[in-house]
C-alpha cells in the first residue's frame, strides 16, 4: 500500500486503540443499577454484561493476532471496528437481558481486535528504544484506562444513563474506523504468514515454547492481578469501611490511575527496560508487604491510599517494560504473541477480582497485593536471566558481600 503513517499519528491512533477494551468493559460499570431497572432483572444477571465482554476481549485476541499475521492489520482493524459498531447499535436496541448480554460478547470481541493489532503494529514499526517509547504510551494508557473508565461513567451515567454511555462508544467507535480507512498497512506481504487457519493457530504452540516470552507474559499477567485486586476492592474499602462518598472515591480512583501513566511514562528513562522491571518488582513487593499489614491492622485512610499509590506506581514501571521484552522476544510472531499477551492479561483479572471478597476484603486484598507482587517479580526474574545473564549476575554480586558479611557474622557467634 503506498503512503506512510506518520510517528504521531501512529501514536494517537495506538493509544485511541489501547483505551478501546477498557472503555468497553469499565465505562457502564456506574450505571449498572440503573440498568437492573430498565431490564428489570437482577444484579447478577447485569453483572453477566461485564464478564461476557471480558471473555469477549480475551477470546477475540486469540483469533485476532494470528490472523493478522496472514492478512495484514489493516483489514483485521477495519473488521474488527466495524463490527463493534454494529454490536454496539444492537446493545443500545436490546429487548432483554439475554440479548443484551449475548450481544456484549459480541462486543467485546469486536472489541479486542484493536488491542491486540496496536501491539502487533507497534513491533512492526519500531525497535529498541523507539518501540519501548510506544510501548510506554500503550502500557500508560493499559494502567490508566481501566482505572479511569469507571469514574469518566460516574459522571456521565446520572445526565445520559447507560443508553448514553453505549451511544458515546459508538461515536468513539465510528471515530477510530475512520482513523483505520487512514492508516497504511505496517506488515508487508512478503512478511506475512503463509499458513492456514490450522497452521496459524500451531504457532501458538511455538510462541508459548519461547521460555523467556512466557515469563516476561506471567510477570505481566500477576501485576494485571495486582491492578484488577485494586479495582475490584477500592470502591468497597474506600466507600464501606472509610465512608467517603462515590465522588470522593472517584476522584482518588483517578489520583492513582495518575501513578501508572507516570510511572509508565518514566520508565523509559531507565538504562534498560530490564532495569525498570527489575527495580519495579522489588518496589511491588515492598509497598505491598507494607500495605499487607497495613490493612491487616486497620491503619488509616491515608496510610492506605499513600502505600496504594505507591505500589501502583512501582507496578506501572513494569507495564511497558514487560510489553516491551515480551514482543520483543517474539518479533516474528508478533500477532500470535500480542493476542496471548492480551488474553492473559484479561484472565488473570477475571481469576483475581472475585477473590478479594473472600473473608475480610482489608487483609484479602492486601494479600492478593503481596502474593501477586512476589510472583509477578519471581517470573521476572527467570526472564531477566534468559534475556541477560549479565544482569542477574551483577546483582548477585552486588549482594554477596551482604552475604559474606551475614555468614562471617554467624561464624563468630558460633
Amino acid at each position: 500500500m503506498k503512503g506512510y503513517n506518520s510517528k504521531a499519528f501512529l501514536l494517537i491512533l495506538l493509544g485511541a486503540l489501547t483505551a478501546f477494551g477498557p472503555l468497553v468493559t469499565d465505562m457502564y460499570l456506574p450505571s449498572l443499577p440503573s440498568m437492573m431497572n430498565y431490564f428489570d432483572t437482577n444484579s447478577s444477571m447485569v453483572q453477566l454484561g461485564l464478564t461476557s465482554s471480558m471473555i469477549g476481549l480475551a477470546i477475540g485476541q486469540i483469533f485476532f493476532g494470528p490472523l493478522s499475521d496472514k492478512y495484514g492489520r489493516r483489514p483485521l482493524l477495519l473488521v474488527s471496528m466495524s463490527l463493534f459498531i454494529v454490536s454496539t447499535i444492537f446493545c443500545i436496541f436490546s429487548p432483554n437481558i439475554e440479548t443484551f448480554i449475548g450481544l456484549r460478547l459480541l462486543q467485546g470481541i469486536a472489541g479486542s481486535g484493536g488491542i491486540v493489532i496496536s501491539r502487533s503494529i507497534a513491533t512492526d514499526k519500531f525497535l529498541g528504544q523507539d518501540l519501548a517509547k510506544a510501548m510506554a504510551i500503550i502500557g500508560a494508557i493499559n494502567g490508566i484506562a481501566p482505572v479511569a473508565s469507571p469514574v469518566l461513567g460516574g459522571f456521565l451515567t446520572d445526565s445520559i444513563g447507560w443508553k448514553g454511555i453505549f451511544i458515546i462508544l459508538l461515536v468513539i467507535g465510528i471515530i477510530l474506523l475512520i482513523g483505520n480507512f487512514r492508516f497504511k498497512e505496517t506488515l508487508p506481504q512478503q512478511h506475512r504468514k503463509r499458513e492456514n487457519i490450522i497452521g496459524l493457530l500451531s504457532v501458538f504452540g511455538k510462541v508459548l515454547h519461547n521460555r523467556r516470552y512466557v515469563f516476561y507474559v506471567l510477570q505481566m499477567g500477576f501485576a494485571m492481578g495486582v491492578l484488577f485486586a485494586n479495582i475490584s476492592s477500592s470502591p468497597f474499602i474506600m466507600q464501606q469501611h472509610y465512608g467517603f462518598s462515590a465522588f470522593t472515591f472517584s476522584l482518588f480512583f483517578g489520583i492513582n490511575s495518575l501513578a501508572i501513566g507516570i510511572a509508565a511514562a518514566m520508565s523509559v528513562k531507565f538504562k534498560s527496560p530490564e532495569h525498570a522491571i527489575f527495580l519495579g518488582g522489588i518496589g511491588m513487593i515492598f509497598f505491598s508487604g507494607i500495605e499487607f499489614i497495613a490493612l491487616s491492622n486497620n491503619c488509616s485512610f491515608i496510610i492506605y491510599e499513600t502505600l496504594l499509590f505507591l505500589l501502583l506506581f512501582t507496578m506501572g514501571l513494569t507495564f511497558t517494560s514487560s510489553t516491551t521484552l515480551a514482543m520483543e522476544s517474539e518479533r516474528q510472531n508478533s500477532g500470535t504473541a500480542s493476542a496471548l499477551f492480551g488474553a492473559t492479561g484479561f484472565a488473570f483479572g477475571g481469576i483475581v477480582s472475585p477473590l478479594v471478597s473472600i473473608g475480610n476484603i482489608l487483609s484479602t486484598t492486601g494479600l492478593i497485593f503481596f502474593l501477586c507482587s512476589v510472583c509477578s517479580f519471581g517470573c521476572a526474574i527467570i526472564a531477566l536471566k534468559q534475556t541477560h545473564p549479565y544482569l542477574w549476575t551483577s546483582v548477585k554480586g552486588r549482594l554477596k558481600p551482604a552475604v559474606q558479611f551475614i555468614s562471617a557474622s554467624k561464624g563468630r557467634k558460633g
